[in-house]
């Protein structure tokens, strides 16, 4: 199966300076561990793309995409309460964000490659009408919206194991029930959005600070019945290195062998039921290392 592979300046440019977590360095530093590596040598390599209004609109409304567009041109203050600056430029940013998940989406529904990875994606806290949590645009919820309006997929898995609970995603499609959501992360109790705790027709799964590998293979079994039992057409993974030990701003505690073991499972399942359609997202994750550890474990996981 063929892994297509997102690299790109117009990708890095999404991230906020003066000191900001989520900064635009994040993409080089997997990327130099990516080449020493030599998996950019096993992957087809594509470019990102901006995404168009009329995608934009497939999930966020016209008066958002309005506002940061303006935002976007006066580079003046947040899109959302504080976690979220403008800056010039910040619109064709997180556009390219989405429309390079878009394009992930587009090659694996062709079967051209059916496994794809975007460093700089799954954003998984904006709304249809706002931002948050760093998340201008929610490129997950545009895929999602797409596969279906476009390419007429109606049963897509969404698994998330980022730290933070994939509330942007959650919120929008809670009583859908063709969309299929997993979501493992850091109880809310103790971490930003503070949600996640809904026992309902989607699976949402708190872990307690300090949660290490062995707890999250405890429950990853759960997730997998869960998604098998689905019957999904395509896996949308969310793999955030914020989970890992040592991230700045959250308390779990897995190594990236949790990332690995998640990437191969889906990987297995998406060639059994999917034709091999997966498209791994890296999400979160502050501390630079283990963001370059995370992203190329799950990239060799779905290399093999």
């Amino acid at each position: 199966m063929t892994l297509r592979l997102y690299h790109g300046e117009a990708l890095a440019r999404y991230g906020f300076g003066d000191g900001h977590p989520f900064g635009p360095d994040r993409l080089g530093a997997f990327w130099k561990e990516c080449v020493a590596r030599g998996l950019d040598r096993r992957a087809q390599i594509a470019t990102p793309v901006q995404a168009s209004d009329a995608e934009l609109l497939r999930f966020h409304t016209h008066e958002y995409i309005k506002r940061v567009k303006f935002q976007s041109r006066t580079g003046i203050g947040y899109l959302d309460g504080g976690d979220t600056p403008t800056f010039p430029g910040v619109y064709e940013a997180a556009a390219t964000v989405v429309g390079t998940t878009l394009d992930a989406v587009a090659h694996s529904v062709s079967g051209a490659a059916p496994r794809a990875f975007v460093p700089i994606a799954g954003l998984h806290h904006a709304r249809r009408d706002m931002a948050a949590g760093f998340c201008v645009f929610n490129d997950i919820g545009c895929a999602i919206e797409t596969l279906r309006a476009v390419h007429g997929i109606r049963r897509i898995a969404y698994v998330d194991i980022d730290a933070h609970h994939g509330d942007g995603v959650y919120y929008a499609f809670a009583g859908d029930p063709e969309l299929i959501f997993a979501d493992l992360h850091e109880d809310g109790h103790f971490l930003y959005p503070g949600t996640g705790a809904a026992i309902g027709t989607k699976l949402n799964i708190p872990m307690p600070p300090g949660a290490d590998d062995t707890a999250f293979l405890n429950v990853w079994p759960r997730v997998e019945e869960f998604v098998r039992a689905g019957r999904p057409e395509i896996i949308l993974l969310q793999a955030g290195a914020d989970s890992i030990n040592g991230d700045p701003i959250t308390h779990l505690r897995y190594t990236p062998a949790a990332h690995v073991h998640a990437a191969r499972r889906l990987r297995t399942l998406a060639d059994e039921r999917c034709g091999g359609r997966i498209i791994a997202m890296g999400g979160g994750g502050y501390n630079r290392a283990n963001i370059a550890a995370a992203w190329c474990a799950v990239v060799e996981a779905l290399l093999d």
